[in-house]
């Protein structure tokens, strides 16, 4: 269902947009290293989340993940060298969205790494996830480098990553819509609860690991216990799926749809989809959390996130009545995360026709972020993410709220753009 809007240019433009988020099916086809497959990617190249800075302006957690990159990839033989190469250029760091990827919060991509391929089946345009890491909450994504996440980055690029790319490559490839659909009749939301589609997606896959050669048995089941472990291993095909779908509702000329949300160590940015390339940035969002225990509020720190694209298509926040269980994780109790995922209708174009929650009688999730919609009513985008410590991984989890700043901006330069009293 279409929520319609009084201007009639906006109107059409925004049909079209919501009607090409919920039409796209993201499929499955590979797992490549990213020199192979993002566009512009270079073997000196470092991918991070959120709006690209110059060197100097990383900093904190998000700054040591970079780092880290540089010497997995093996472009320094230590931090200062890293840090040498960084500041002359001669190592070059660029955001994900840029590449047609996405990043898990700091999101770092070398050249090396195996990244997810997933294609918009309906519209043809690819998008792009690496692998999660594993259950450490110590890992590169959350600023951390040492010889365990070395190891644990050689274990997904060497046993990992080729085990599920020969049996994807003995597959028609997997369709994940459907996966994501029944999840979220069993208690996932897609972002920060992946239980039941890790479980789903391999389904999906066990068949095709069945015909590999005998000698790979043990490292299929290194695979299958690494992808099982704590089911997060679906979060990153969530995430490609998401980039792919959003991407082919993007450039839609007229439209207020927001089509992607990240973080970077700076403030939190916007892209929306009459509206190019430009992201529109705010400060920090504002943050619900329920840490880990050891740990205290004054330890959180922001280093990246580009996971919000999971909100953009209908998911995460905007699915949470369907993931009650994630009390136990990000806190928070049944009824505000009803109340919470209600209110989220008021600023979205339309209900999901795929998406549902059962708790709401099977309605569909609120889907397609209305700029306008966000500034009329007040109501700020709920986000689901991990929470990382400022030395480094992950602390916690929770519920965040977008800054109305990075809104304001991109109303101000849609007014600009096409003239309207929106």
């Amino acid at each position: 269902m279409y929520n319609v809007r009084p201007d009639p240019v906006l109107q059409e433009a925004n049909e079209l947009a919501f009607e090409r988020l919920t039409t796209s099916e993201p499929v499955l086809r590979d797992i490549r290293p990213a020199m192979d497959v993002l566009p512009g990617m270079t073997a000196t190249t470092i991918l991070t989340s959120g709006v690209t800075m110059p060197w100097s302006e990383y900093t904190g957690g998000q700054r040591e993940a970079i780092i880290g990159g540089a010497l997995f990839e093996g472009l320094a033989a230590d931090k200062a060298e890293a840090v040498h190469l960084l500041t002359s250029g001669a190592i070059q760091v660029n955001g994900c969205h840029d590449y047609g990827c996405v990043g898990s919060l700091a999101g770092i991509y070398t050249a090396s790494m195996p990244v997810f391929v997933v294609e918009n089946q309906t519209f043809g345009n690819l998008g792009y996830c690496n692998l999660y890491e594993g259950t450490n909450p110590r890992r590169l994504n959350y600023g951390v480098y040492d010889e365990g996440v070395q190891t644990r980055l050689m274990f997904i690029q060497e046993v990992v990553a080729p085990v599920i790319a020969e049996a994807l490559r003995a597959s028609p490839g997997i369709p994940l819509k459907p996966v994501m659909k029944r999840a979220l009749h069993m208690g996932d939301e897609l972002h920060s609860r992946n239980t039941a589609a890790s479980l789903l997606s391999l389904n999906e896959l066990f068949p095709f690991m069945l015909t590999a050669d005998e000698n790979r048995i043990e490292a299929i089941r290194q695979t299958l216990e690494a992808i099982t472990a704590d089911h997060y291993f679906f979060l990153r095909l969530s995430m490609a799926a998401a980039k792919a779908t959003a991407d082919a509702a993007h450039g839609i000329s007229g439209s207020s749809m927001v089509t992607a949300m990240a973080f970077n160590c700076r403030g939190f940015s916007i892209r929306v989809s009459g509206l190019g390339d430009e992201w529109f940035a705010g400060p920090h969002a504002s943050v619900e959390a329920r840490l880990f225990n050891g740990h205290s509020e004054d330890e959180i720190t922001w280093m990246g996130g580009e996971s919000p694209i999971i909100e953009t298509i209908g998911a995460g926040a905007f699915a949470q009545a369907a993931a009650f269980p994630l009390q136990q994780y990000q806190g928070g109790t049944p009824q505000a995360m009803v109340e919470r995922n209600l209110e989220l209708y008021g600023i979205t174009l339309g209900e999901n026709p795929d998406f549902h929650i059962p708790y709401l009688g099977y309605r569909g999730t609120p889907t397609g972020i209305d700029l306008f919609r966000v500034l009329e009513t007040g109501i700020l985008p709920s986000m689901d993410i991990g929470i990382a410590g400022r030395d480094g991984g992950q602390i916690g989890a929770g519920v965040v709220r977008a800054p109305r700043e990075c809104f304001e901006a991109a109303a101000q330069a849609y007014r600009q753009r096409y003239g309207t009293d929106q």
